[in-house]
């Protein structure tokens, strides 16, 4: 028999489901990797039993966007007061010396970050692949999400549009069309599970119009289909990829999306900010999804997403962190919490209630990754959900609503414990599976090597303000 675990006496469960349910008390019996039950109190046998006691149950938070990579650039001073194309051309030249041991640790790290804060379904977006690295980028992300026990969407990303060929990225950070789509079967082959609980699946992702050609981007969405994987870029972020599109081809961002075969239900875009009302309505119609970053948003001075209205309109909205590298973080409650506030600001107070930020962060997200299997407590479902301890300062007080507090209150985003397909990964506020001074160590070891390796080949200064670490 599968192990049982059952969950007693939380102060809080909030389902999330179309009936927005909640139980206070509430009590969920897991069987192997499925929910078998919810209600205000269970009286099962179980293999282990977690007195929620002071807790609020939510289910799995799901990260539609992220560049793991980036973990290894957090707060790179040459690049703190950039926007996006300035902050890339600096970044640039630190990425490439990545490696596949960088990429590794980077991963453990990001993903440790959000175990923690709650998310326990993510994809990531990793582009840059240096030509002198090997080809195993992919591989290891993927290894680092089994080792934490992380449910993982990897996309395989792609620049094939240098500087000689009027793309932002340097020439040696681009790959051939050939050496793309190759290496994308090849994961696709290896990796992608298609079936319901799931913990690895691929989707293909050229990087943005201006690092990757027409021809790239239509050979790509042919050979998802084919494979019948979902397709995944960033479109609409900033005024200069507007003006960009509009240079290059002719059209605005959407419009050449279109031209590529890039709208339906297996496409979501990263960031959305500067879509206007008919191009909303496209997306509504097409099916095609959105992926909203609030604090990369804001950090890049990049503008706000118009989510209400594209809820309103009908368009697929999740929330996704975006690399660390743009918002310093892979703290996800944080983006929860940043959503709210955007939405309020920027539509109004009522526009954004806290479970209406929790239901984009849940059910909104799994709607882009193509699952129906994760984003809400509900018997059948995966066995993925998050304790958050209401016992802390930073909560007192806030017990009037327990649900909406841990996105209005609370002065720690790190959860209790996080189960992913009925496997505590978090116990105690604490990863089970990664030794985490271990890993804060190895990572900051990696991102100075790299920055000085770095500085050596290009006489950059990243760096100015000196610090003994």
């Amino acid at each position: 028999m599968s192990k049982r675990i059952l969950i007693q006496n939380a102060l809080a469960v909030a389902t999330l489901d179309n009936q927005d349910r909640e139980y206070s008390p509430g009590a969920i019996l897991i069987e192997g990797n499925r929910i078998l039950k919810i209600g205000e109190s269970l009286q099962e046998p179980a293999d282990e039993i977690i007195d929620a006691t002071g807790k609020v149950v939510l289910p799995v938070l799901v990260n539609t966007h992220h560049h793991l990579f980036q973990t290894l650039t957090r707060n790179l001073q040459a690049a703190q007061d950039k926007e996006l194309f300035e902050w890339l051309s600096i970044l640039y030249e630190v990425w490439r010396e990545l490696t596949p041991e960088a990429v590794y640790i980077s991963a453990l790290t990001g993903l440790g970050e959000l175990l923690l804060t709650g998310c326990t379904t993510t994809s990531d977006h990793l582009y840059l692949f240096p030509a002198k690295s090997p080809g195993n980028l992919i591989d290891m992300e993927i290894q680092a999400a089994q080792e934490l026990g992380i449910r993982f969407h990897a996309t395989r990303g792609s620049m094939s549009l240098g500087k000689s060929q009027g793309g932002l990225p340097p020439d040696d950070c681009c790959q051939s069309p050939e050496i793309i789509l190759k290496d994308a079967q090849r994961l696709i082959e290896t990796y992608h599970d298609p079936e319901e609980y799931s913990m690895t699946r691929l989707a293909l992702a050229p990087c943005s119009p201006f690092s990757v050609t027409s021809d790239l981007l239509r050979e790509t969405a042919a050979l998802a289909r084919q494979y019948q994987v979902r397709l995944h870029t960033h479109l609409a972020e900033t005024k200069d990829e507007e003006d960009y599109c509009l240079q290059r081809y002719g059209m605005r961002p959407l419009d050449y999306m279109e031209e590529v075969d890039w709208l339906g239900p297996d496409v979501w875009y990263a960031h959305g900010i500067h879509f206007n009302e008919s191009e909303i309505r496209r997306l509504a119609q097409t099916g095609t999804g959105v992926c909203h970053c609030p604090v990369s948003n804001f950090r890049l001075a990049s503008g706000i997403c118009p989510v209400v209205p594209m809820l309103e309109a009908g368009v697929q909205v999740g929330l996704g962190v975006d690399g660390s590298a743009s918002n310093d973080s892979s703290d996800f409650m944080g983006e929860v919490r940043q959503c709210l506030l955007t939405h309020r600001y920027a539509s109004g107070v009522a526009s954004m209630p806290a479970r209406k930020a929790l239901q984009l962060a849940t059910r909104g997200s799994a709607s882009l990754l193509g699952r129906n299997d994760i984003g809400s407590l509900e018997p059948g479902k995966a066995a993925d959900l998050i304790l958050i301890d209401l016992n802390q300062l930073g909560y007192a007080g806030a017990l009037h609503d327990p649900v909406a507090a841990v996105v209005f209150a609370g002065d720690s985003h790190i959860v209790d414990t996080s189960i992913v397909n009925g496997k505590v990964v978090v116990r105690n506020g604490k990863l089970v599976f990664a030794q985490e001074m271990d890993l804060i160590q190895k990572a900051n070891q990696i991102a100075m090597e790299m920055v000085a390796k770095a500085h050596r080949k290009t006489h950059i200064d990243f760096n100015p303000r000196r610090y003994r670490v």
